[in-house]
């Protein structure tokens, strides 16, 4: 059986090891446009040691994704974040992410804030599966100023999106299924009984977790102490692979004998799996499944760059984790700061200090395409402004600039049955899977999970 991958990001290599875990025999060629392996995942020599400068933490709490790294003999390797917290900067000062909540949505209205409704968190109507966007929801239920500072702050850090770009159901899932459950139950569905009932049930799991002894070993975030190299690296090893760098590929074609692979593979594959963001799968797919292109479409995509620093001291760095920036917040261009040596002590060991800059959103093109010395004086800039730590003074001794360009897809309103529909006309093509994070979620676990469960359909 023979098969190709486009795509050496962390959703092919993990598919690439599914299939040689599940057939050894089997002949797999990973056909990747770019120069180098692991996508969104990229890990650069800084001479103090090993620094991420795309995806920096996993969600710890997927016990499946800690099983697969111990599987891949990485157990060893993950390490746990330090407990300094994250601020945000929102009307030209820093303050405090309000406690409980979900995902910046406090448990009560805040009926204080100046532009919240006067008849606020009032009950509204719900239908169990229906999407709203975040800022929508929000805004009727709290008011303008908790989306635009906390919640809009969070969610860009996460999803490079301010609230009203991004679904209920896609972005924010357990809230969304808190309005069903409070719908379904017949009860009055406002905002603050659904943050409370996801935070009940949070309590409820961790209770549980407790009972059962593994609460205390198991932090929210972890990574890997060598970056995430460590991950994409084992999984080209043990994948079974061959691995075909700057392999680019044009079209794919399907006959009675199976798919070819134009401008990339050799011969014909019996299956194919496209590891590619959506508006590439949707050309790739172009001739095998039209009909799935039009869904494909209409995922948007986010760029954005990251400025990864290192100063000589930390003299006068906040011992904070790092600080997410309201939209719009005048004379600032950055989107957040992680301080990477206050939030990682593996790294603080190293000494000096580790900043990462994030820039850019749903469309905000402009910020990810500045020049590059532009990039690291508004990173340098605006970090003296937010935190007065003057990174020139404490010797800047190195930094690397990464751009995403349409790194993050946009999980609007009705993301997931767009995902379902482009699905399901690809499920139409016999022995052909489309995954990665527009499929299957961001972060690391969820494109793990999307991406083995694609290969169980593929080879089942």
């Amino acid at each position: 059986m023979r098969f190709a991958i486009i795509g050496a990001g962390l959703a092919g290599l993990t598919a690439a090891y599914e299939i040689h875990k599940a057939d050894p025999s089997a002949v797999i060629d990973v056909l990747e446009a770019g120069e180098r392996i692991g996508g969104k995942l990229f890990t650069v020599p800084f001479a103090s040691g090993p620094t991420d400068i795309g995806a920096e933490a996993f969600l710890a709490a997927r016990s499946d994704a800690v099983e697969f790294f111990t599987e891949l003999g990485l157990a060893d390797s993950l390490v746990s974040p330090s407990e300094a917290k994250s601020q945000y900067y929102a009307g030209g000062k820093l303050h405090e992410f309000p406690a409980g909540g979900v995902m910046g949505i406090p448990a009560e209205a805040p009926t204080e804030a100046p532009e919240a409704p006067a008849d606020t968190d009032h009950p509204f109507d719900w239908t169990p599966g229906q999407d709203i966007s975040v800022g929508e929801l929000v805004r009727r239920q709290y008011g303008d100023e908790i989306v635009d500072t906390v919640v809009s702050s969070l969610l860009g850090g996460v999803y490079s999106s301010t609230a009203d770009d991004l679904g209920v159901r896609a972005s924010v899932p357990a809230l969304a299924a808190a309005l069903d459950q409070l719908a379904e139950a017949g009860e009055q569905v406002t905002l603050s009984a659904a943050v409370k009932t996801v935070q009940a049930q949070r309590e409820a799991t961790k209770g549980t977790s407790e009972t059962s002894g593994t609460s205390e070993t198991r932090p929210v975030f972890q990574t890997f102490k060598g970056g995430y190299a460590e991950l994409y690296e084992a999984l080209a090893e043990q994948c079974g692979a061959d691995i075909h760098l700057d392999s680019f590929v044009s079209a794919i074609t399907k006959n009675a004998e199976g798919f070819t692979i134009k401008g990339g593979g050799e011969g014909t594959y019996d299956k194919v799996i496209l590891a590619v963001p959506a508006p590439t799968a949707a050309v790739l797919l172009r001739d095998v499944a039209p009909d799935a292109a039009p869904h494909l479409r209409a995922i948007k995509l986010a760029s954005s760059a990251i400025v990864g620093m290192r100063f000589d001291s930390s003299d006068g760095l906040p011992d904070n984790s790092g600080v997410l920036v309201a939209v719009n917040e005048p004379g600032i261009t950055a989107k957040a700061f992680t301080f990477s040596s206050k939030k990682w002590p593996h790294l603080e060991s190293r000494g000096g200090a580790l900043v990462r800059a994030s820039f850019g959103r749903l469309g905000d093109e402009a910020s990810a395409r500045m020049d590059e010395d532009l990039l690291v004086d508004a990173a340098l800039d605006d970090l003296l402004t937010i935190t007065g730590f003057d990174g020139r003074a404490a010797g800047l001794s190195e930094i690397f600039v990464q751009r995403w360009f349409g790194g993050l897809p946009a999980y609007g309103v009705d993301h997931i049955a767009t995902v379902a529909a482009a699905r399901a006309e690809i499920a139409h093509v016999p022995g052909i899977e489309a995954i990665g994070a527009w499929a299957g979620g961001v972060g690391v676990p969820a494109v793990i999970a999307d991406a083995q469960a694609a290969v169980h359909r593929l080879i089942k």
